[in-house]
Formats: C-alpha cells, sequence, structure tokens
C-alpha cells in the first residue's frame, strides 16, 4: 500500500531524501467511501510515527499535521504539513493544500534540506487516476479493532489489501488522516505521539526549477568527492 502524499517523491528523491513513509501510502487512499472519514483536518494538531524499513531495519521519524486553512473555488482547504527525519539526521518537510470536501491536492510545497522552499507544478495524469482507482478498489474493511501503541490504545477500523498484503488501522481521534499502525511487507509506521505542529517551512517560497535543482545536487557532490 501506498502512504501518504505519493506524488511528492519525485521532488524528493531529487533532494536525495526519499521518506519511504510517504511512498507507500498516498493521501489519495482517503478518498474511498468509508476511509475517507477518517480525515480530520484540525489546525494545529498533527501526529508523530515512527517508520521503519524491514530490509535493513532502518528507522525514521515522520511528522504529520496541519498548518494553516485556505479555500479554494470556494471550497474550504487546509494545508497539511509532512516533515521527516531519518537515521542520519537528514529532514525533508514539505506541504500540500487539500480541499475537504472532495479531498484533492491543489498546490505543493516542498524544502529539501539545505535548499530554499519550492512550490512544484502539480498535475496528475490519467495514468496515476487508473492506478488509484485499482489500489482503491483492492481494499476492504474487516471491522473495528482495539489497537495498542506507543502514542496509546485506539479503537480503530481495519483496513486490509489482500493483493499487497498490508494492513492499516485508523481512528478518528488522530489528526489528520486518522492512521495509527500500518503494515506491509516490506515497511511499518506506527503513532508514537499526537503532537502541536507549526508551520515548519522557511523563508520565500520559489517556483519549482528542475535545472537548478541538478546543478545544486551535482555541486553537493564535487564538495563531497573532490
Amino acid at each position: 500500500m501506498k502512504r501518504i502524499v505519493t506524488l511528492c517523491l519525485g521532488l524528493v528523491l531529487c533532494s536525495g531524501v526519499a521518506p519511504r513513509c510517504f511512498g507507500q501510502m498516498g493521501m489519495d487512499l482517503f478518498k474511498k467511501p468509508g476511509i475517507a472519514k477518517s480525515f480530520n483536518p484540525v489546525v494545529g494538531k498533527g501526529a508523530l510515527y515512527e517508520t521503519v524499513t524491514k530490509k535493513n531495519s532502518s528507522k525514521g521519524n515522520m511528522e504529520l499535521g496541519v498548518v494553516g486553512k485556505d479555500s479554494v473555488d470556494g471550497k474550504e482547504a487546509y494545508w497539511m504539513q509532512f516533515y521527516t527525519q531519518d537515521e542520519k539526521g537528514q529532514t525533508v518537510v514539505g506541504k500540500s493544500l487539500i480541499t475537504r470536501e472532495d479531498l484533492e491536492i491543489t498546490r505543493m510545497i516542498i524544502q529539501p534540506p539545505g535548499q530554499p522552499a519550492m512550490e512544484m507544478p502539480f498535475k496528475p495524469g490519467q495514468g496515476h487516476e487508473n492506478s488509484l482507482k485499482e489500489s482503491l478498489n483492492e481494499l476492504h474493511s474487516l471491522g473495528t479493532e482495539m489497537i495498542t501503541v506507543p502514542a496509546g490504545t485506539f479503537s480503530c477500523e481495519h483496513w486490509r489489501n489482500d493483493k499487497k498484503n498490508s494492513d492499516v488501522w485508523t481512528s478518528d481521534k488522530v489528526t489528520p488522516f486518522g492512521m495509527v499502525k500500518e503494515v506491509g511487507p516490506d515497511s511499518s509506521m506506527v503513532l508514537v505521539k499526537i503532537v502541536d505542529v507549526s508551520d515548519r517551512i522557511t523563508g520565500p517560497v520559489k517556483k519549482f526549477d528542475l535545472q537548478q535543482m541538478m546543478q545544486q545536487r551535482q555541486q553537493q557532490k564535487q564538495q563531497q568527492n573532490p
């Protein structure tokens, strides 16, 4: 199963840091009828997760939270922020403007480590939509279960993807997306703490320039390997 904000991966990969957590679930998961009720945006509130990659037992942290409220074409929208940190201390922060009515991402800003914040062009293609529909059709509910994680004990709805051998447990007590625990064949994610959050994006926001980013990466490699 792909985790929250799959569409940011391309830019994050260019930064040299690929947060496993966002590559695993995909925010669009919550468009499925039923699981969409888990979307519970509260400005200033969020959740801290521990992520584990089973292949090399590497661990990292991911913070998800809501840092602002806006309007898109008359629709209520929220700025959902993600912040990740791996075992080496590398961080990536970004935020997406998401409409509450239809859970559409309308804007996305990323700030890779040591670089200015950038607003990336965002236009999902038909191929992504078809893949999304297929993935959502694979998801089904197994009912309600009590789940204990480091953040406490929650009454959760258990969602299962038999094809991908993955499970996710959600609770409306957790903002913004309700996720308490996720387990897949290659990775896992568990709620550590419910937290207060604030906007981590610093400095002015520039338009995304892929060529400039690649040049910066090349310069960094040359400095690291003279």
